[in-house]
């Protein structure tokens, strides 16, 4: 894994800070969890989301961005002209 690539993630999120996302991540043994909420803040190695108060039990959940690279954790950014999915394809 490259930090060159962690970088990168981390400059795609960036400009998405406060908006709203979809995430859907590995809860292991074959279960998705998807939870909905607003990208918070970006930090050097993780990010924070802010979910939605009604229907999580957390009020935010962190993911580090070497989750989206091994697409653990799969981050759609939704805006009004559609969808933008957030993931790293390396070359």
């Amino acid at each position: 894994m490259s930090k060159n690539s962690l970088v990168d993630i981390k400059r795609i999120l960036e400009p998405h800070v406060g908006a709203k996302v979809l995430l859907k991540a590995n809860g292991g043994r074959r279960k998705t969890i998807e939870r909905t909420g607003v990208l918070e803040e970006t930090y050097p190695s993780v990010f924070i989301v802010k979910l939605d108060e009604e229907q999580n039990a957390f009020k935010r959940v962190s993911y580090s961005y070497a989750d989206i690279l091994t697409e653990a954790v799969e981050l759609t950014v939704c805006r009004e002209e559609g969808q933008v999915r957030i993931s790293y394809i390396q070359q």
